[in-house]
Parts: structure tokens; C-alpha cells; sequence
């Protein structure tokens, strides 16, 4: 039992685990922005409402605990895992046995997941960090208004580029992730190849674009 908790597999579980956990968060998150395509008063309304409920609710704190939870376990685990693998290619290499099967993702995960860990940084500065502990209005009807300090964020277009691009790299990041885990858990079989590779592409395409959406769609309302 314990060579388990000490094994590669385990790592692995761990970080496929916290991995889904996190994709299922991006989705809810996701649905939660997608209400900043609302124009007008309507729309400042009810994002902000919207605000005031993920950050007061008890239900959405626990959430929100357990998905700080996860995105630590996911780094820690993936860079002992990374390290394990750097080491492993060594190791192969002085074999000359090459990775010729590896992909461009498995190979630069470590920098793919550097990259979205500076951008989740920024993003928590930018908005979370505002609406917690940072000077910010009300709207009209007495709610923080977060609306107006996203919309004034995404008037910048440098921060609409660093968005889209990190959306961009999220995107293969997720794509080599999903996948790698249902390869962990034993089920990416010749059987289940094609449709899991469809999972994983979807997931990667639809997430990431349609987050992208957002600043662009501000950016050139704002114009």
C-alpha cells in the first residue's frame, strides 16, 4: 500500500484528479463570465450580482477552497512528475533510444504550465485580488463593481493579446491533459482512442476560445 502512495501512478492519479477537477471549474467559471456579453445596465447588473454571490455564499467558499486545493496539488504533483520525467529522458537518451512517439505538449509541459500559472497570477491580481482587497466601486444598485474593472482591463489592448495568447496556451495544456489522464486510468484503448482524442481537442478548443471571447468582444465594444 504504501509503494503505491509512493509510486509514479499515484502522482499521476493525483494529478489527473486535481486536473479534472480543475476543467470542471473552468466550465462553471466560464458560464459565470459568458453573462459579460450582456450589454448595457443589464449586463453590469447582473454580473455584479453575480460577483457578490461567488464570493459570499458558503457553498461557493467550500468550492472555492477546494479548487485553491487543486490547483496546488496539480503543480506540486505535475513538477515531481516532470523532474521524474526529465530524469527518465536522460537516461533513455544515453540509451539512444529517442522520444520519438512524444509530442510536442508531453515534451514542453513543464513550460505550457509555467505559462498558465504566471497568467492565473495576473488574473487573480487583476480581478480577484480587486474585488476582495482592493478599492472598488459600487454600481447603481450598491453591489462592488466588478464589471466596470473587468470592462476598464479589457480596454488595454495589451491585456486583451496576453489573455487571448494565454488562452491559446491553456488550450494545449488542457489537450495533452485530458488525455493524459484517461491514459493514467487505463482507458485510452484502441477502442476509446478516437473519441477521447475528440474529448480532449473539444475541451481545448471550446474552453479556451470561448474565454477568449470575452476580452475581444469587449475590446471592440469599448472602441
Amino acid at each position: 500500500m504504501n509503494s503505491y502512495f509512493n509510486s509514479t501512478l499515484f502522482r499521476k492519479t493525483l494529478a489527473g484528479a486535481s486536473g479534472l477537477f480543475l476543467v470542471v471549474f473552468l466550465i462553471g467559471h466560464l458560464v459565470g463570465n459568458l453573462q459579460l456579453f450582456i450589454p448595457g445596465d443589464a449586463g453590469q447588473k447582473q454580473f455584479n450580482e453575480y460577483a457578490l454571490f461567488m464570493t459570499t455564499n458558503p457553498a461557493v467558499k467550500l468550492l472555492s477552497i477546494i479548487t485553491y486545493t487543486c490547483i496546488i496539488l496539480h503543480i506540486l504533483t505535475t513538477i515531481i512528475l516532470v523532474r521524474q520525467s526529465s530524469k527518465a529522458r536522460d537516461v533513455q537518451y544515453l540509451h539512444k533510444s529517442g522520444n520519438a512517439n512524444s509530442t510536442w505538449a508531453s515534451k514542453n509541459m513543464a513550460i505550457l504550465g509555467t505559462l498558465v500559472l504566471v497568467f492565473i497570477v495576473i488574473h487573480l491580481r487583476s480581478f480577484w485580488y480587486e474585488m476582495h482587497f482592493g478599492a472598488i466601486g459600487l454600481d447603481s444598485w450598491g453591489n462592488k463593481d466588478l464589471h466596470t474593472v473587468t470592462v476598464t482591463a479589457f480596454k488595454e489592448l495589451w491585456y486583451v493579446l496576453f489573455y487571448v495568447c494565454s488562452m491559446g496556451v491553456l488550450g494545449v495544456h488542457l489537450k495533452h491533459g485530458v488525455e493524459s489522464v484517461f491514459q493514467t486510468l487505463g482507458v485510452k484503448t484502441r477502442r476509446y482512442f478516437s473519441l477521447i482524442h475528440n474529448t480532449a481537442f473539444g475541451f481545448a478548443l471550446i474552453i479556451p476560445t470561448a474565454f477568449a471571447c470575452i476580452p475581444i468582444y469587449i475590446y471592440v465594444t469599448q472602441l
